[in-house]
């Protein structure tokens, strides 16, 4: 593949991929509009050798609703048909296999609402920022004691999430910590985050 070079070119001079699968609300567009007046367009656009846009249909959009009249764009000359029809699907598919350090994400946008900078920049809406933010730093009411152990004389309350971030506000809340399971004989198994709660005495920690 030879060199990457951006070049700016008139929005109107590129062409949609007809046959893309990926969708773009009008609740996205509105937050890639926002980026790019904070931030710029910083992410090139991704076209063929006839300006047909491989990646970055919705950042275009956003782009001429913005009134921008061109954008940066790269251009991969060098991709197979079947390369380019795989890569409009991957340059989407492949970011969605991504986390997150659940730490370092409340820490960072914990420093961002200190400085009253506009969180919702990042891309996470005020209601997930909300649960996040607001359940960063739990008081010593918060502190919840919990079993390292399974046992058939006790009742359980088993909870699952469906997404990773009511996980991370629940971890929060319930100062959940890493803690080690334990063998019948007393000998450590294994360590992950302690996720079996002692009921009672989160039920008397409510009254108090």
């Amino acid at each position: 593949m030879s060199d990457l070079k951006i070049k700016y070119r008139p929005i109107e001079s590129l062409k949609e991929y007809d046959r893309n699968s990926r969708t773009h609300s009008k609740d996205q567009i509105a937050e890639l509009k926002r980026s790019i007046q904070e931030f710029g367009f910083t992410n090139p656009v991704l076209i063929t050798a006839e300006n047909e846009i491989i990646a970055g249909h919705g950042r275009v959009q956003a782009a001429q609703q913005l009134g921008l009249e061109s954008v940066p764009t790269i251009t991969l000359g060098d991709l197979s048909d079947e390369q380019r029809r795989a890569y409009v699907i991957a340059d989407n598919k492949l970011a969605m296999g991504a986390g997150w350090n659940e730490k370092r994400l409340v820490s960072e946008l914990t420093r961002l609402q200190e400085s009253r900078y506009d969180a919702t920049l990042t891309g996470f809406s005020q209601e997930e920022l909300n649960k996040l933010l607001s359940l960063s730093c739990p008081g010593d009411d918060a502190q919840v004691h919990f079993s390292e152990e399974l046992d058939e004389s006790h009742n359980y309350v088993v909870i699952y999430f469906g997404n990773e971030m009511d996980w991370l506000s629940a971890q929060t809340h319930f100062n959940l910590q890493s803690v080690s399971s334990k063998r019948q004989n007393g000998k450590a198994w294994s360590k992950g985050i302690g996720r079996v709660i002692d009921g009672a005495k989160y039920l008397n920690d409510l009254k108090k």
